[in-house]
């Protein structure tokens, strides 16, 4: 099999003035992924890449990149399915970068918390103690699921470009998950997101690319959640928004397991 060309991005602080591009030849086999040519790169030809994985399965989003001019992770992307044996790899746009491949991901965790991602309970005395189970319908946990498969990887906010104008707008992944638990019935909180997420660097700068979801490896559609979003807001302005009834604990945690009946068995004289 033909050798591979690895074009990969070099810069460490304190010695570069910016990034440069340093080649690699890495040999080519059958199902390498570029994670596994930074690899072997690293192993046999400069000890000082630096990079970030961890799964090598798609789960983690730790090695999300910039492959041949689009956001995608390293681990999850074979070299075959790139149809080329020039291999361009860069830190992911749209954040700061620390060393070589490895982008600073605290903006995007920043933003991510200040949209408050979590169930906000409404005040059902001590959370610590609860002695009964909120449930949820199929229908209900489908109304938010797919939104739930997030990796926090930072694809989408690399892809977004009101991201790259803008590094005050929220992006795509706070936004998406803003929604996600808007939308969640146990969850009170939606009225806070809505004010965080109305503001000048918040929803109404999204002008539905749909980068973000084109670059999400795990299937979510942060576009359409934003839109979803914007759609909720605009009907709790109007007084159109339908509020859920709040979860209540709907069955005692001592009666949540299954009964089992134990068949009797007599013995025969």
């Amino acid at each position: 099999m033909q050798d591979l060309t690895f074009r990969v991005q070099r810069y460490l602080p304190g010695k570069d003035s910016k990034p440069y591009m340093q080649e690699f030849t890495v040999p080519m086999r059958q199902g390498l992924t570029v994670l596994d040519g930074l690899i072997y790169i690293k192993e046999n030809l400069d000890n000082t890449l630096s990079f970030r994985s961890s799964c090598r399965m798609g789960i983690c989003g730790s090695c999300g990149m910039l492959i041949n001019n689009f956001p995608m992770l390293a681990c999850h992307t074979p070299v075959e399915e790139l149809n080329t044996d020039t291999i361009t790899v860069k830190s992911l746009p749209n954040f700061p970068i620390i060393r070589d491949l490895v982008a600073d991901l605290d903006p995007l965790f920043e933003k991510h918390r200040s949209i408050d991602p979590y169930i906000v309970m409404a005040e059902t005395g001590d959370l610590n103690k609860l002695t009964a189970q909120f449930l949820q319908s199929g229908e209900e946990l489908q109304s938010y699921l797919q939104f739930a498969y997030c990796v926090k990887c930072g694809l989408c906010m690399a892809a977004c470009p009101t991201v790259s104008t803008d590094e005050f707008f929220l992006g795509p992944q706070p936004l998406c998950q803003g929604y996600r638990y808007c939308t969640d019935r146990r969850d009170t909180g939606a009225k806070q997101r809505f004010e965080k997420a109305d503001s000048g660097h918040g929803v109404w700068l999204c002008h539905l690319a749909g980068a973000c979801s084109e670059a999400c490896p795990k299937g979510v559609d942060p576009a359409l959640a934003i839109q979803l979003l914007k759609r909720a807001m605009v009907f709790d302005s109007l007084r159109l928004r339908k509020k859920p009834e709040p979860a209540t604990p709907a069955q005692p945690i001592a009666e949540s397991k299954p009964k089992i009946e134990v068949p009797e068995f007599t013995v025969k004289q």
